[in-house]
């Protein structure tokens, strides 16, 4: 089993079969989206071909959303997908934000954000699209806190339990809209259907992973995951490897090439963060250059399939500048590889 070759095929970095940011977000079941700009490219170089104006685009129609769903962290979700994950994962979320306030005490109770959700739904009513700003002025005349940590709270309640999503963009500022004026509804499934879906969904596009992995990244409960496991088992490939049961889903490509290809990976991405071991692609004694032991993670150079440094951009006069830097004193990297994975950047940004 070449691991690399497959999770490149899969997470749509090598050969990307989509052309439509929908098609993929719905395909990898979600993305992690911590930073605004970041998964915009996390997005874009999983595509055919795209400019940064094909995501924002997608952002600004609605047919992707960002919001915190799974894990008490940003994602972007299909829109279509919004309602029965956000039902799979919000009783999770609140618990870890309402265990969280209550450990700083500053917990908020169930009147104060039964308030906050009705003052949302009016204030946002008629497909009004605004920011947490502009949502706290509104907060401040009708009497409720509006300080950084409530609005954060009060924001964050209302996206679980379904009353907002992000809106349409105002420039690199996030918004919020009634999730109800936003998406069209769409069936309701049962929580089988729903386990079954994000398994599938999981182990299509980042396979191939294990248990532990899916659990991760889902923020299931160890029964919900194995559960979820179960209802694809007809749809699972196992095999043995490391001592451990490894899953490739029976719609995975696993043939191809994986030589001679680089990638300037964006921050908290999918290939990366989406498992709970990463020893696989990364080497432990370089853990610290990758993220920190509290979640914050840094854009790194993928070559094959391993990550093996890091990359930024500054500003310049005349567009932008990239910088690259190597784990390993004596890394040698094809000037042309590094090239072209610059232009790429590039020209999804159009520079």
């Amino acid at each position: 089993m070449n691991l690399f070759t497959i999770r490149l095929l899969n997470q749509q970095l090598l050969k990307p079969q989509f052309c439509h940011p929908k098609e993929l977000v719905s395909w990898m079941g979600a993305m992690q989206a911590q930073e605004y700009t970041m998964v915009k490219w996390a997005v874009g170089m999983r595509l055919k071909l795209a400019t940064i104006q094909t995501v924002e685009k997608a952002l600004q129609e609605g047919d992707i959303l960002r919001t915190h769903v799974m894990r008490p962290t940003w994602h972007l979700v299909a829109a279509e997908d919004i309602r029965w994950m956000l039902k799979l994962s919000a009783q999770r979320i609140k618990a870890a934000n309402d265990s969280y306030a209550k450990g700083h005490s500053l917990d908020i109770t169930e009147e104060v954000y039964t308030k906050s959700n009705n003052l949302l739904e009016k204030i946002l009513c008629g497909n009004k699209s605004l920011t947490k700003q502009d949502i706290a002025e509104h907060y401040e005349h009708s009497g409720l806190l509006a300080d950084q940590y409530h609005m954060t709270r009060f924001l964050a309640r209302a996206e679980v339990e379904g009353v907002v999503c992000s809106g349409e963009g105002e420039g690199r500022k996030h918004t919020y809209m009634l999730l109800e004026e936003r998406v069209a509804p769409v069936p309701e499934i049962t929580k089988d259907e729903a386990l079954a879906r994000l398994a599938r969904s999981y182990f299509r596009s980042h396979a191939p992973a294990t248990l532990q992995d899916f659990l991760w990244w889902s923020g299931l409960s160890i029964s919900e995951a194995r559960q979820a496991v179960y209802l694809i088992d007809s749809e699972l490939i196992a095999e043995q490897w490391k001592d451990q049961t490894w899953y490739i889903h029976n719609s995975c490509r696993t043939r191809g090439k994986s030589a001679d290809n680089l990638h300037l990976l964006p921050s908290y991405d999918e290939y990366l963060i989406a498992y709970k071991d990463r020893t696989d692609v990364l080497p432990k004694e370089f853990y610290p250059k990758a993220f920190t032991n509290n979640g914050l993670f840094y854009p790194v150079l993928l070559h094959e399939g391993r990550v093996v440094g890091n990359w930024s951009k500054s500003v310049k006069k005349v567009g932008i500048d990239l910088q690259h830097s190597f784990f390993e004193e004596n890394a040698c990297m094809a000037e042309a590889l590094l090239d072209k994975a610059n232009d790429e950047y590039k020209q999804f940004l159009m520079l």
